[in-house]
């Protein structure tokens, strides 16, 4: 069995990990790029999702490179998300490729399936060694996680421009070398200690800004077309509202043990949305919330094109912008958006939010 997955940020290192603690061999898809986006685009719906024509490309190019097994989470609830594998499995069918697709729902949605297809993914390992590689796993996704936040604190201070981004190339450019949570968990403490010694500067005051929207357009670099480097570069400090291992505690350890993790968030959305309408339109509405209370300078939404709870989102986000007295800003992408634009955009807003700060505009502001 060769396992490949879908590409969402750094979450691959820590996927990779936990397979091959099991003696699974991992087939890696390149990151997502132009040709990804080409080959996705071409074998899938028009109107449907740009993550799922995405999730095509990486499993089209890890076949070619071997992989006979397709490993992806899936959902419930009213989200196209949650019927992305019955759709990637005709679509790769009707492509001629004979490959297991297995998609891992959150537990106690069916706990019966839910073990099996864990089962199946472990082959031969015991419950107990499975149990491991997944909390190894995990921690190694925190590890990523923190990385990041790291990367999101220095970039706007790094006295030396293209410090922190040469570290993360070197990250990126040699993970695939490294194997197994103890390999890849040492690797991750280096780069870490490499970020740590950049030398930045002190007097700088960044604006900050919360990511909100999509779990997949927040997360995947190559889809919200590097929003993070290109805020940090405006001295920007940018804060993810979701990341992978905050994913895992809640779908995952949560609902195995009957508890919820993101009761803080949801309590905060209340007053603007009450129900789950699917997706993360839910914790995009409260975590806004929070972010306009630890007094974030602004917000940036990001969602596909024709992403059904993003866009009711969207429609709350401008009375919350009032209310909570913080700006906003909505990005929607597909793999028509120009870069050129986007970042003209972004410059925009961070001027807007850089003349509020002085006090030369008062008002709220929410950018569509």
């Amino acid at each position: 069995m060769k396992v490949t997955f879908p590409h969402m940020g750094g979450t691959y290192a820590a996927t990779k990990a936990f397979l091959e603690d099991l003696g699974i061999e991992v087939i890696v898809p390149p990151l997502c790029n132009s040709k990804t986006l080409e080959i996705g685009v071409k074998n899938s719906p028009e109107t449907i999702c740009l993550p799922l024509k995405l999730n095509i490309g990486n499993f089209i190019q890890s076949i070619e490179k071997g992989a006979d097994t397709i490993l992806i989470a899936g959902s419930c609830g009213p989200c196209r998300f949650g019927y992305y594998g019955v759709i990637e499995k005709e679509i790769l069918k009707d492509l001629g490729y004979d490959v297991n697709l297995i998609v891992i729902d959150p537990p106690l949605e069916d706990m019966k399936s839910f073990m099996y297809k864990i089962k199946t993914i472990t082959g031969g390992n015991s419950p107990k060694a499975a149990l491991k590689a997944f909390f190894k796993g995990y921690n190694i996704s925190k590890q990523l996680d923190g990385m990041d936040k790291m990367m999101f604190r220095i970039r706007p201070r790094e006295k030396v421009a293209g410090s922190v981004k040469d570290i993360h190339n070197y990250y990126l450019n040699n993970i695939n070398k490294f194997h197994g949570s103890d390999q890849i968990s040492g690797f991750i403490k280096d780069i870490k200690e490499q970020l740590e010694k950049v030398e930045i500067d002190e007097e700088v005051k960044p604006l900050r800004i919360g990511i909100i929207g999509e779990i997949y357009t927040v997360i995947e670099p190559f889809v919200n077309l590097y929003i993070e480097e290109k805020l940090g570069n405006l001295k920007v400090e940018v804060d993810r509202s979701m990341n992978v291992s905050q994913w895992l505690k809640t779908n995952v350890m949560g609902k195995l043990v009957g508890l919820n993790f993101e009761r803080k968030v949801e309590k905060a959305a209340e007053p603007y949305l009450k129900e789950m309408i699917g997706g993360h339109a839910k914790e995009c509405i409260g975590n806004a919330v929070l972010y306009a209370r630890e007094g974030y300078d602004g917000l940036i939404q990001l969602l596909p094109f024709s992403c059904m709870p993003e866009i009711v989102a969207s429609s709350i986000l401008p009375n919350l912008s009032q209310k909570e007295n913080i700006p906003i800003m909505t990005l929607v992408v597909d793999e028509l958006t120009g870069e050129s634009g986007y970042l003209t955009r972004l410059e925009a807003f961070v001027d807007m939010l850089s003349i509020k700060r002085e006090g030369k505009c008062n008002e709220a502001l929410h950018w569509n």
